[in-house]
């Protein structure tokens, strides 16, 4: 027996055509049985029209997702005209769905790999956040769309994953008086660097909320307040060195912070490609 011909015709890259397709050639015959043809990114009736012309020649048929009404309409009308086998995989769901919602579709091609995009570019922030945490390898903070600097319990890793969710790589460096900072944090565009500064009087009633927490002595050093100022006012040193915007965190909710760090990197001389600030 000769292999079945199939054409898998979109105005977008095809996948959710060709996948069906298979899935239902799977009731008929083995892989080695068939070649399947994949025509993507139509743009123009004569590309429809050239795989109907070879379609017929070929003796094979055709199966489709097009977005676009008018290239239904023309393939479909087409296909009968030359007496090819047509399948319009997505229209009929399209149309149930309009009926159902009372709208119209966005008639807009491949969106559903612009939300896939967007996961994976998600998830690839998440996991960098989680990577490059609390300064464990300083390699981050180039690579990093954000830097977040400050002291222990300013919010730095629920503010860094809150601002992964939002597809923004960030690294974050926790400020210690006695570790110097990555030298990299010094090569890296000032405004991409963000300071969390906190009171010490807030600072002093997280911690020992944290150390009671853990079962601790509140009155451990981590939550004296000669040592917070000491802390903070190393802080205050880096940031003078680096010039770079800060954030006053005392009072904020980690949602208020993150959305003023967005507000910032919609200023036009951020540039979140290629670490460079736009001239």
């Amino acid at each position: 027996m000769e292999k079945a011909i199939i054409y898998v015709v979109s105005d977008s890259v095809g996948e959710t055509a060709e996948l069906v397709t298979k899935a239902a050639l799977s009731q008929f015959m083995s892989e080695n049985d068939y070649d399947l043809y994949r025509i993507p990114y139509v743009e123009n009736i004569e590309v429809l029209r050239g795989a109907v012309y070879h379609a017929k020649q070929l003796g094979a048929m055709i199966g489709f997702t097009l977005v676009n009404p008018m290239f239904r309409e023309f393939l479909i009308q087409e296909s009968a005209n030359k007496n090819v086998e047509c399948v319009d995989i997505m229209g009929p769901m399209l149309q149930a769905m309009e009926r159902k919602f009372q709208k119209k579709p966005k008639q807009e091609p491949g969106l559903i790999h612009k939300l896939d995009e967007d996961y994976f570019s998600r998830v690839e922030a998440i996991e960098f956040a989680v990577r490059y945490d609390d300064g464990r390898d300083p390699r981050g903070v180039e690579q990093a769309d954000i830097v977040l600097i400050g002291v222990s319990r300013t919010s730095k890793t629920p503010l860094s994953q809150y601002l992964a969710h939002k597809q923004l790589k960030v690294a974050n460096v926790p400020i210690v008086p006695e570790v110097e900072p990555p030298s990299s944090l010094f090569n890296i565009p000032t405004h991409k660097c963000i300071g969390l500064r906190i009171s010490p009087e807030k600072l002093n009633g997280i911690r020992k909320e944290r150390l009671k927490s853990l079962g601790l002595d509140d009155q451990a050093a981590y939550a004296n307040l000669n040592r917070i100022e000491s802390e903070l006012d190393y802080f205050d040193k880096i940031i003078h060195q680096l010039g770079c915007p800060v954030i006053d965190v005392s009072n904020k909710a980690v949602e208020e912070t993150a959305n003023i760090i967005l507000n910032m990197i919609n200023q036009p001389y951020w540039d979140l490609h290629d670490n460079k600030a736009s001239e």
